[in-house]
């Protein structure tokens, strides 16, 4: 029995040698036995809607060597050294390092240093492709792009969100060695050759992308503000035409060496930091209570409801002020048309407080208030939304006009998008697809409609009001003759630590065009403008110029106004 006991033991263990282990212990034979040079894959490029290069690839190489492979040391230092322009006291440390295994002798290395070294045959010292990223419109859409480590993989931005895409897989050269490294003469090379990573089509357009960037770079230097930035979507279906973040940086000279300077410039304000939006916010308030009348509310204030005339409305003991007199030095009875025109506070107040904090907060879940907007990006942010169930009537009162509540500027472009393409909310996409070197598509990112905010008759009702706000109200400088311009003015103080900082404001705009049937639209903001800081007088002339530049560039026609 005990022989027949430890016969099974040794069986068993065959048996585990032989086909459980098998893997692994190949894998271990061939590691010691052969020696690895990589093929590093070529990184995929990125093109703009357009198919206009955006992030590409310059050949370089980095050179390393195996010392147990060296023959000559101080033959091979003596070429790289002229080669590399290195010292050659250096270089021979590093070629009779036997302790490990590979040492990096330079890394992007250019091609005709390459051919050199290629020539000269300098044994144990290899060579491998290893590409720089190049970017030819520098700081364009910077930090949309985002950039790479030195290994080449995404770091930030696309390059990042969409690596597994980009990076392709490695293949290696394999070669037999004896025990300590040195290559077998005539000995066959194995090779499994690199796949190259895929190509990643963007949404954005470049030559909107430059203009809008150009309009909002010099409003920054004009009016010495903290920040200019904008977001230009098609509220179609939420692709985005255009993400501006200024100031900005290069993407070919990125400030590695400075830490919080680079996470600052690089960091996608639009998607991933949050702001009380101000008067902006009014859109979705008016939404609201449109949808809510159409559909038979009875605490939806009617369409030609008139508001009182009286500037202050009192909640909680909070005492809530119109921004200004606006006809004739007097506040006077207004519609829901003319409280838009007049972007006056009071009104918005009434319709959240009559519709209720439970259906006004259903709208604001609709919209996407609290939560992601579902982009391709990575970081973003959700926002601040108080919870309903502790929700002050004073706090309450002013979320109706863009207080008391912290928005991404994303999730406000969104919002205002589906409020007048006809109550469709999509998923905003930075990517159209991804494709190979040959042409051929990939994956095709497809509109992905999350849900509906209010109805088409709705949504119809309130573009007419905005568009009477360009025409006729606060954002009469967003006006283009010959076209039908919709919008919306914000101004917005700001908060620090708690309280209200004394001279500092968000200038912004949110519009679109042609209001008629909406297919751009562009939400501008200005942080801590120095001087004037109304959104009618700072924001909306460049949301005009942006527009007027689209409109040259698309070359969109008049229209009947």
């Amino acid at each position: 029995m005990a022989i027949a006991f430890i016969f099974c033991i040794f069986l068993g263990r065959f048996f585990y040698i032989q086909l459980i282990w098998e893997d692994e212990l190949h894998y271990l034979a061939l590691d010691q036995w052969t020696r690895e040079i990589p093929v590093n894959a070529g990184r995929g490029i990125i093109v703009d809607r357009n198919g206009e290069l955006i992030a590409g690839n310059r050949a370089q190489y980095s050179i390393y060597a195996r010392a147990n492979a060296v023959e000559d040391a101080e033959g091979g230092a003596e070429l790289l050294s002229a080669l590399l322009n290195a010292e050659k006291g250096d270089l021979i440390a590093k070629l009779t390092d036997k302790s490990k295994s590979e040492i990096i002798l330079a890394r992007r290395a250019e091609k005709d240093v390459i051919e050199r070294l290629a020539e000269e045959e300098i044994k144990g010292v290899y060579y491998a492709r290893n590409d720089a990223r190049i970017y030819p419109y520098g700081a364009l859409a910077s930090q949309v792009i985002g950039f790479t480590a030195y290994d080449r993989s995404g770091t930030t931005g696309i390059e990042r969100y969409y690596d597994d895409y980009l990076k392709g897989e490695k293949g290696e050269i394999l070669f037999e060695t004896d025990l300590v490294g040195v290559d077998i003469g005539n000995a066959t090379a194995a090779y499994r050759p690199a796949t190259d990573g895929l190509n990643v089509k963007l949404t954005l357009d470049y030559r909107i992308q430059a203009l809008a960037e150009e309009v909002m770079g010099a409003a920054l230097e004009e009016t010495q503000a903290k920040a200019a930035r904008a977001i230009v979507l098609d509220p179609t279906d939420f692709s985005v035409l255009a993400m501006v973040n200024l100031p900005s940086y290069d993407l070919n000279d990125i400030p590695r060496n400075d830490i919080a300077t680079l996470n600052a410039l690089s960091r996608n304000c639009l998607v991933s930091d949050i702001y009380e939006p101000g008067s902006t916010f009014k859109i979705v308030t008016a939404a609201a209570n449109i949808e809510e009348g159409l559909r038979g509310n009875p605490k939806a204030l009617p369409l030609n409801y008139v508001f009182s005339s009286s500037r202050t409305r009192s909640v909680d003991g909070t005492t809530i002020r119109c921004w200004s007199d606006h006809k004739n030095g007097k506040h006077t009875n207004q519609t829901l048309a003319e409280a838009l025109n007049n972007s006056c506070n009071p009104c918005f107040v009434d319709i959240a407080l009559s519709l209720g904090k439970q259906t006004f907060y259903d709208y604001l879940a609709a919209f996407h208030f609290g939560r992601a907007t579902g982009i391709d990006f990575s970081g973003e942010g959700i926002g601040l939304l108080l919870p309903e169930k502790t929700l002050r009537d004073c706090d309450f009162a002013r979320i109706a006009f863009g207080q008391s509540v912290a928005v991404t500027p994303l999730q406000l472009a969104c919002a205002a998008a589906s409020a007048i393409n006809g109550g469709y909310y999509y998923a905003p996409r930075l990517v159209e697809e991804i494709f190979s070197a040959d042409g051929s598509v990939r994956q095709k990112i497809q509109p992905n409609l999350l849900q509906r905010t209010v109805s088409e008759e709705a949504s119809q009702i309130l573009s007419g009001m905005l568009e009477g706000v360009v025409r006729d109200g606060s954002g009469k400088k967003a006006y283009i003759e010959g076209y039908r311009v919709a919008g919306k003015t914000g101004t917005a103080q700001k908060y620090e630590n708690g309280r209200i900082a004394q001279g500092k404001y968000v200038s912004s705009f949110i519009g679109y065009f042609p209001a008629s049937a909406p297919r751009y639209l562009a939400l501008v903001i200005i942080d801590e403008p120095q001087g004037t800081y109304y959104g009618s007088t700072v924001a909306a002339p460049l949301a005009k110029s942006i527009f007027e530049g689209i409109i040259g560039i698309m070359k969109v026609p008049k229209e009947e106004v």
